[in-house]
């Protein structure tokens, strides 16, 4: 039986569609069977025959009419519709009485699909929830109860689309561009760099910069925030301290304190690269460095008691410790031997 013609596809069924699935149906067909049949989606057949619930002792097999069927589509896509939460008063007190109990949106609507599995008028998206809870006008639920989610805002915050998140920083080169010889560690001069942020209250930070191949420490001085501008003026005048040798590449993460990376890219000499969004693990020399660092720079505490001198004190302290992963030797001996032209330290890894 071909497909029932229409003059444009719709993305909703027919009666006529509706009266082809029936017929089929009925002479046991299955549900893949029809959708090739009519160059329709398995999901879409399978759906349209649990379209009606019928009466206990019948089955899909023989109980689904098209007629039936139809009144039904046309009864659910009359609008404006009616919120479920507000017309379904048994949904709404279970709903209610979960929130109260601090379950979250998508847990109350997964636990109910779990303990009402045959009930589809106890079942509610998550999305349904929220709506109720921060738009009124969809009704059902108090505005009171958002007290009992985990974030406790009495506004909803919109998600960001991803283009927006993976365009806040103009030009940035992913760090799956980066040079495979970057990842050996046997030439130095190719850095990691981080901020330690300090008590909320403060707004201050600290900026880390680790050498890859000697886990040589430098921190940056942050005076009045981190803001772009300050961070670039502060990595700038840091890196011209050392030889152009040693000013090769820098790798962040995509923190809004490195908008100006082309600006500091020209004035430094160094390729900047940006790792991808929550993978901290590809800065791991940074990252296990920033720990260390914890012993003098604690959680929670402004961090603009440090001055110039006090960090370069606390660098020069970290970079004078003997380090297993370099065999023993401290950074600063296996940069000297580096930039002397020695091998290097024996047994450097290719760890953090």
């Amino acid at each position: 039986m071909p497909p029932a013609s229409t003059s444009a596809r719709s993305r909703v069924l027919n009666f006529a569609e509706r009266e082809q699935i029936g017929l089929l149906n009925a002479a046991g067909h299955g549900v893949r069977a029809i959708a090739r049949e009519m160059d329709r989606d398995p999901a879409t057949v399978s759906r349209e025959l649990r379209r009606v619930r019928l009466p206990k002792g019948h089955s899909v097999r023989t109980g689904y009419l098209a007629s039936v069927a139809q009144a039904d589509a046309d009864v659910k896509a009359r609008r404006p519709k009616a919120a479920k939460l507000s017309v379904n008063l048994p949904l709404r007190r279970e709903v209610q009485d979960r929130l109260l109990k601090h379950h979250s949106p998508e847990q109350i609507a997964r636990r109910l699909r779990e303990e009402f599995p045959d009930d589809p008028e106890m079942w509610v998206s998550h999305e349904t929830i929220y709506q109720s809870l921060y738009v009124q006008s969809r009704g059902g639920l108090t505005r009171e109860l958002v007290k009992h989610l985990r974030t406790g805002r009495s506004m909803r915050k919109p998600h960001r689309r991803s283009e927006e998140r993976r365009g806040r920083i103009p030009g940035m080169v992913n760090i799956a561009q980066r040079p495979a010889e970057i990842a050996d560690r046997a030439v130095p001069g190719h850095w990691e760099g981080d901020l330690i942020l300090g008590s909320l209250e403060s707004g201050s930070a600290v900026g880390t910069l680790v050498e890859r191949a000697t886990r040589y420490v430098l921190l940056l001085h942050l005076p009045g925030g981190h803001t772009a501008e300050i961070v670039q003026e502060a990595m700038v005048a840091k890196m011209a301290t050392l030889p152009e040798q040693l000013r090769l590449s820098l790798t962040w993460d995509q923190g809004a304190e490195m908008a100006n990376h082309v600006q500091i890219a020209d004035a430094t000499g160094l390729s900047i690269y940006f790792c991808d969004p929550h993978s901290p693990w590809q800065r791991g020399t940074n990252e296990n460095t920033n720990g260390l660092l914890r012993q003098y720079l604690p959680k929670g505490k402004d961090l603009t008691f440090y001055g110039p001198a006090l960090l370069d004190n606390i660098a020069a302290e970290l970079n004078g410790r003997p380090r297993k992963t370099l065999n023993w030797r401290t950074p600063a001996e296996a940069l000297g031997a580096l930039l002397s032209g020695q091998s290097g330290p024996p047994g450097v890894a290719t760890t953090a």
